[in-house]
């Protein structure tokens, strides 16, 4: 079985590498073995690998003949059917959706076992954000609905965090600000964003920041209060408060954007890495205007308010609806096997793949 990794010092430099997890592993007490069925991979998962190191994201799903340590596994959100059992509770053949290595098989451990949801207990996942080791038991899911797989494994990773930003924003007070500027508008994470901004009467107006090309279909999205290219920032009205939420990470491209709002720059929340090239430090926003916004730390925030159930019911609400709007212009490309993925992962890295476009890559069975 194939593993796809990735060169952590070089994240566009690929290997498939043999699997140490096959059909014939060994379970101790309190184990699970899930064969993954297949998950989406979008401009999210290069942003996982970009910030491996830093946020930790390399940690998760250790590599397979990887001595060195110079190669990582970029996690990605899928489904899988669990195909052997030791933990009481949980039977061969239950489907779970959650976080996945870019393989084929999975091994948990220290399972915790819960009505709709199981919780991998392994001891290299304990100190990583608990989200991220917990996997919804689908079949126990009122209302489970699997013609919904793709757009669900494509957009629920992203619209969580849309959520969460204009949760925050809105907790805030929109930092005071008349305009909300989304860099790199055409991604999933923006577009979450300006449709909860679109629906919010308390909002302030969103301005989508794109490229040249993506121009014209940001614009028929029809969400957001104005869209600008990149190679026009003098049409921002500067004279407005401004928050920028930023999903580049282009510092140069922020830079400017700070220089055109001068004191009108209210508050600048970094949220991803679209532009993971461009990244670096010297952004021209002032260090007490900025903050790196985490969706885990904030989802820690409102569960201890609100308590998990209310969260997950507001949150998943606005995730189905904003699912559901998406699924009228997002076109799905289905791969076979890590080795396709290997064939377009350049295309995701180079930011050349449609913006509309999402990628499902099927696993068991290819």
């Amino acid at each position: 079985m194939k593993e796809f990794q990735t060169l952590k010092s070089d994240i566009t430099q690929v290997r498939l590498a043999e699997s140490q997890l096959d059909a014939n592993a060994t379970l101790a007490e309190g184990e699970l073995l899930l064969e993954i069925d297949k998950f989406g991979f979008s401009a999210n998962n290069v942003t996982y690998a970009a910030a491996g190191d830093q946020l930790g994201y390399w940690q998760f799903f250790p590599s397979s003949d990887n001595t060195e340590g110079n190669w990582g596994v970029i996690p990605v959100w899928g489904f899988a059917n669990i195909v052997k059992s030791s933990t009481a509770g949980v039977e061969v053949g239950e489907r779970v959706f959650g976080y996945f290595p870019t393989g084929s098989y999975l091994k948990m451990q220290n399972v915790e076992v819960f009505d709709n949801r199981l919780v991998d207990g392994a001891e290299h996942r304990s100190r990583l954000p608990a989200g991220y080791n917990t996997y919804r038991r689908v079949d126990f899911e009122p209302g489970y609905d699997s013609s919904m797989d793709a757009y669900r494994m494509l957009l629920w990773p992203l619209y969580i965090t849309s959520y969460c930003l204009w949760d925050s924003l809105q907790h805030k007070q929109w930092h005071g600000a008349k305009q909300v500027l989304i860099v790199s508008a055409s991604s999933k994470t923006s577009i979450g964003l300006a449709y909860a901004l679109a629906a919010d009467a308390s909002a302030p107006t969103s301005i989508g920041l794109t490229s040249a090309g993506n121009r014209d279909w940001v614009e028929s999205l029809g969400i957001y209060g104005q869209t600008i290219s990149y190679d026009a920032l003098t049409e921002i009205d500067a004279s407005k408060p401004s928050v920028i939420v930023d999903m580049s990470g282009n510092a140069g491209l922020l830079s400017r954007i700070a220089q055109h709002l001068g004191d009108n720059l209210a508050f600048c929340l970094n949220v991803g890495l679209t532009h993971w090239d461009e990244a670096g430090q010297d952004t021209g926003v002032p260090q007490d205007k900025r903050e790196f916004f985490f969706a885990p730390s904030h989802i820690q925030m409102r569960m201890k308010e609100w308590g998990p159930a209310e969260f997950e019911k507001r949150s998943s609400r606005f995730v189905l609806q904003v699912t559901q709007q998406s699924a009228e212009w997002m076109l799905l490309e289905n791969l076979s096997g890590v080795e396709a993925l290997a064939d377009v992962y350049r295309d995701v890295c180079d930011g050349t793949l449609a913006p509309e476009k999402g990628l499902v890559i099927k696993i068991a069975g290819s």
